[in-house]
């Protein structure tokens, strides 16, 4: 059940469940057209306008039997009990399947690790709460049931899980510290990409404090409140900062690089958040990936600290 905040009234019921469910918007869609969403104890199209404390009562089908193979994939694990895992991704590992790629994914590796993953993200997303892009490594929580997922999802919605990451970018970064605003949407001529320079730019804030600087580069850490795709590397780009190894987003800052870093070095360092079951504040922290670590090294940035 989700009560609606008089800040999210006006909105649409399918985008309403999209940012508070950690559902897919395909699978928010489906339910509606199942009519397993009620307000009132009404069915609601995916169109309705919701209304302050509203209360959306979402009843979930039972679970599919799982179409996703299970793999002996190694992973590194930071925490885990029997409600959730947190898991240090490493960078070249895509999240879960989709089209074209039915293994070697992390929902591959937890399936095999994993007696049970909740179900709440559909056959091809198990227990996935939040994404990282196949580049970036770090810490990413995993649900094992969906009272957990659900309780997770809504502390992400909320920003009440503490995301921190690690980015080495082009230049030197003049402020030390700033807070970064600008909406991030869809690309209107190049879809694979999001900007700042859009119609439909939803709100966004990054807020980053500089750990060490030289004339090339900076180390950067990075504190998004909002969670939007691909929200940190826009963002950078967006001051004059882009991710190194960012081919994407880099231009022509990354074209004339130096640095041969092989992916964008962006890490999620450390993810903090409210255990679902207990209350307690779990805390975790992924060590620096060996290749990020060398270029550090090599541009006379490491900083002892970021290694714990």
């Amino acid at each position: 059940m989700y009560e609606v905040s008089a800040r999210d009234a006006g909105c649409r019921l399918d985008q309403f469940l999209v940012q508070s469910s950690g559902l897919s918007r395909a699978a928010v869609q489906r339910l509606i057209r199942q009519e397993r969403v009620r307000i009132g104890g009404e069915p609601r199209k995916a169109s309705y306008r919701i209304h302050a404390r509203d209360r959306v009562i979402v009843t979930l089908p039972p679970p599919e039997p799982a179409a996703i193979e299970p793999e002996p994939i190694p992973l590194d694990l930071l925490y885990e009990d029997r409600d959730l895992l947190v898991v240090n991704k490493p960078s070249g590992l895509v999240v879960h399947p989709g089209a074209g790629r039915r293994r070697g994914t992390l929902v591959n590796a937890l399936l095999y690790h994993c007696a049970g993953l909740s179900a709440v993200g559909g056959v091809e997303r198990p227990g996935i709460v939040h994404r990282l892009d196949r580049e970036t490594s770090g810490c990413l929580v995993v649900a094992k049931t969906d009272l957990a997922h659900q309780h997770l999802s809504r502390q992400f919605e909320a920003r009440q899980a503490k995301k921190t990451y690690l980015a080495l970018v082009h230049g030197s970064v003049k402020a030390t510290e700033g807070r970064i605003t600008l909406p991030v949407g869809r690309d209107q001529r190049e879809r694979k990409r999001m900007g700042v320079r859009t119609r439909k730019g939803r709100e966004t804030e990054t807020i980053f404090r500089v750990l060490r600087s030289s004339p090339e580069c900076s180390l950067v850490e990075v504190m998004p409140t909002t969670g939007r795709t691909h929200q940190i590397r826009v963002h950078l780009a967006a001051i004059g900062h882009p991710v190194v190894g960012d081919t994407l987003y880099g231009g022509r800052r990354e074209r004339k690089s130096r640095w041969e870093a092989g992916r964008h070095l962006l890490h999620a360092w450390k993810l903090a958040f409210t255990h679902p079951r207990t209350g307690v504040r779990v805390e975790s922290t992924a060590p620096l990936p060996p290749d990020f670590g060398k270029i550090l090294e090599e541009a006379g940035l490491e900083i002892s600290s970021v290694r714990r």
